[in-house]
């Protein structure tokens, strides 16, 4: 009555496994691992399946036979799975190796078939194989680089071994302790659940570090252009505040520089809007170059572009700063075969001396920057009232 009540227990826990790595398998993406898995516990499901119908009918010596032989499939499904979600191909020599005792252990079970040792765990072939596998899976735990959170696979690993001690000596301890095969038979039931419960995890923690990946991603596309990898005016307008914070000591002015291209549009109509996308990308990295890590560049839209430069120190260092932009994009520009001579037309607003949110700041630097249109392009001048 005690094997019956452990193996129904058992079934019903392994239906839920089963139903788990069957859904996970079915979510986009999720490595082929997940329906191997469930066809290995559905093995392990249908071996406790056979013995709890066979027992009562009082075939244990069919049914011993025909839980061993489930069993010895499931061990071979659970290493090909193991081995597929992990990407451990560089270990086909130790599959093959797995397949062809399993096969051995399978012809051994056929040809012992009423001479079985009671239970499973005192016949000494029986035990190797087991062994043999469970070594395999420790192994490949602890030596191979395995994409997978630090603490579950030491969980992982923690079952495999405890696994492969207690078939290697459960057989020893039961003669000597015959109480042993009951209480050892309850542990070992215990590790094999532990064993794939620390596999679903495994697959909810991929699940859980694509959700983030993906979330950063969504997060970049937000604020940043897709063409120039410069953020976006999205960006400007939700995260000025708490850049300007983190960029910016107290007592220091900060630089809002409104960049206008010169000449642009003429790439466009002559070029193609292919050429004029080559050549703001390569504005954008010239801008990038030009600045210090603590400024922020950003695209506005078309051929407008923002550098915000912070930590200065004096009104003078934000027209040298002006100077250095010009110089980088009045130098001519070269796609493919053909060369383009831009320039730009800056206007510059200070902070907090002009305004204390971007908006107003923004503003303002781009009507210094109609200023130099109005000159006649490829200059800066600083905003003042009136």
């Amino acid at each position: 009555m005690h094997y019956q009540i452990v193996h129904a227990f058992g079934a019903g826990v392994y239906c839920v496994f089963i139903a788990l790595f069957l859904l996970a398998a079915r979510i986009p993406r999720t490595p082929p691992g997940a329906n191997w898995f469930a066809a290995a516990i559905s093995c392990a499901l249908l071996g406790r399946l056979a013995v709890l119908y066979l027992t009562p009918l009082g075939e244990l010596a069919l049914a011993n036979p025909v839980y061993g032989s489930f069993l010895i499939l499931e061990k071979v499904l659970l290493v090909m799975g193991f081995v597929r979600f992990f990407e451990l191909q560089h270990r086909t020599m130790l599959v093959r190796a797995i397949c062809v005792s399993a096969a051995v252990a399978e012809l051994w079970m056929l040809w012992s078939n009423n001479q079985l040792a009671l239970p499973l765990i005192k016949s000494t072939s029986y035990a190797l194989f087991n062994v043999f596998v469970l070594a395999s899976l420790s192994w490949m735990l602890l030596r191979d680089d395995i994409d997978c959170p630090r603490l579950i696979r030491r969980c992982m690993a923690t079952a495999c071994i405890a696994l492969t001690v207690h078939w290697a000596s459960g057989g020893l301890v039961g003669h000597f302790y015959p109480p042993w095969l009951r209480y050892g038979f309850l542990l070992g039931t215990a590790l094999v659940a532990l064993q794939y419960m620390s596999l679903l995890t495994a697959i909810l923690a991929l699940f859980h570090r694509r959700l983030l990946q993906a979330e950063a991603k969504a997060l970049k596309l937000a604020f940043k252009d897709p063409l120039t990898g410069l953020y976006n005016k999205h960006f400007m307008n939700n995260l000025f505040d708490q850049a300007l914070l983190l960029a910016t000591r107290p007592h220091h002015l900060v630089a809002v520089y409104y960049i206008d291209l010169d000449n642009f549009k003429p790439v466009n109509d002559q070029a193609g809007h292919a050429v004029g996308d080559k050549v703001l990308m390569c504005v954008a990295q010239r801008l990038k170059e030009a600045v210090r890590s603590t400024d922020i560049c950003a695209r506005l839209g078309g051929d407008e572009f923002t550098v915000i430069a912070t930590q200065l120190e004096r009104q003078d260092q934000a027209p040298e700063i002006a100077k250095k932009l010009l110089a980088k994009l009045a130098a001519p520009i070269e796609v493919g075969h053909q060369q383009f001579v831009l320039g730009a037309s800056i206007g510059i607003s200070l902070y907090p001396s002009h305004g204390q949110d971007l908006s107003r700041l923004l503003e303002q630097a781009d009507a210094a920057m109609y200023h130099v249109k109005h000159r006649g392009k490829s200059g800066y001048e600083l905003y003042t009232a009136g």
